[in-house]
């Protein structure tokens, strides 16, 4: 499980931007980029080379419904 202290101390590893909880993945909150890395056992997978980059409208979407913890 993700804590929201881990979630706080949690950076984009591309940008160093804030990430956004969505469900089993780690969305980052730059617009540019739009990455997202999954959760894998409870392990957040931060790899740039496994991550996703997500359409504008998903991560719109991921953006509205995630859980943020900006620091």
């Amino acid at each position: 499980m993700v804590t929201k202290e881990l979630l706080k101390a949690l950076r984009c590893p591309e940008t160093k931007a804030p990430l956004v909880l969505d469900g089993e993945w780690l969305v980052s909150t730059d617009a540019a980029s739009r990455r997202r890395y999954r959760i894998e056992g409870d392990v957040p997978i931060m790899l740039i080379d496994e991550s996703e980059t997500l359409d504008e409208a998903t991560w719109r979407s991921a953006m509205e419904r995630g859980e943020r913890t900006d620091a």
